[in-house]
């Protein structure tokens, strides 16, 4: 039996301090694995939640965007996705999602919006199984959860971010289709678009990112970017990306798609003011409009083997900051005044 014991941060809701919780550990049950949390990084969805633009419960255990070591196997857990045995000592990260893999989402492929869906950093907390967000020593993977391993060379800021940034923005180019040859519209400059333009430019697309921030545009340039405007409009793209949340930049989106373009908006994860929609020009363009959430398991697998196979683009710069677990309120407050995209907490 393991004699160890486990610490948390649990959020009390918004303008509370984290509290640090300490919580014995017990061998994980059928189809769990038990894993310890060797780094996590703030995603912009935490900083949200904390300052009361998007709903979470309350309280709750943060964080979805780690990397860690796994310490025990239950019985009967499946392989990681790419076939890889779960096993003591693996390296390893995992989906944000868990789901049952048996209800009518699962079944037509969007598992990822499964009717029992669970997220990890999203729960409301329970006392007696509390380990279920990145901000905590360990974290406990429950059945249907996907587990990618992670090679030695990809440092942990490089790959903590995998379970949620780059795992989505995989999600997001599958969504828009081939891109070789295509020109690119990526709005916003932060974690997503950045990857998302590594991602396209890699494929052979030519990359526009639009961000009113310099600094912002002057790193795309380093991840691929062919074009970074300094204000809309961006016109005749093939291929739009949203990934900043921003109401103007989802309306530009759907400005710059010429006949043929397809929209993804996947930045707007909080209520936001609505939209404009010209109908006609989405008929007579033969426009087709995405939205992705979440993510399926071969995203995840996706985002990893990009970040194991592209080591030569700056993604460990995007990370700044090592704080302790006791000191999760000051990663929060530097993650609202740093030019890095991700805090990094380490456990």
């Amino acid at each position: 039996m393991l004699r160890e014991h486990a610490r948390y941060a649990r959020w009390d809701g918004v303008g509370t301090p984290f509290a640090l919780v300490t919580t014995p550990l017990s061998e994980p049950g059928p189809g769990e694995v038990l894993v310890r949390v060797d780094l996590a990084t703030v995603c912009g969805s935490d900083l949200h939640t904390v300052h009361g633009r998007r709903p979470s419960p309350v309280p709750g255990v943060l964080g979805h965007e780690q990397v860690g070591t796994v310490l025990a196997v239950g019985d009967d857990v499946p392989a990681c996705v790419d076939g890889t045995p779960v096993t003591t000592g693996l390296r390893v990260v995992w989906s944000v999602t868990a789901s049952c893999g048996s209800c009518d989402r699962c079944a037509r492929g969007m598992a990822q919006k499964c009717r029992v869906l669970r997220k990890y950093g999203h729960e409301r907390w329970d006392a007696d199984a509390p380990l279920t967000g990145g901000f905590a020593s360990h974290c406990v993977l429950v059945p249907g959860t996907a587990v990618m391993p992670v090679p030695a060379h990809v440092p942990d800021e490089v790959a903590a971010p995998a379970s949620c940034a780059t795992a989505t923005v995989a999600a997001v180019v599958a969504a828009a289709g081939p891109l070789a040859g295509r020109r690119v519209l990526v709005t916003g400059a932060g974690m997503l678009g950045v990857t998302a333009a590594a991602m396209a430019s890699r494929s052979g697309a030519h990359v526009v990112v639009l961000d009113p921030d310099p600094g912002r545009r002057a790193q795309a340039i380093r991840f691929g970017a062919a074009e970074t405007p300094e204000a809309a409009p961006v016109e005749d793209v093939d291929v739009a990306l949203e990934l900043s949340g921003r109401t103007e930049a989802a309306q530009a989106c759907l400005g710059a798609v010429t006949i043929g373009g397809t929209v993804v908006l996947a930045g707007t994860v909080s209520p936001g003011a609505a939209i404009g929609l010209d109908p006609e020009r989405v008929v007579r363009g033969l426009h087709t409009i995405v939205g992705v959430h979440n993510y399926r398991a071969a995203d995840l697998r996706t985002a990893v083997d990009f970040l194991a196979a592209h080591d030569d683009l700056p993604f460990a710069g995007l990370v700044s900051g090592r704080f302790a677990l006791d000191r999760l309120d000051d990663a929060i407050a530097a993650a609202r005044t740093s030019t890095a995209p991700r805090q990094a907490v380490v456990p």
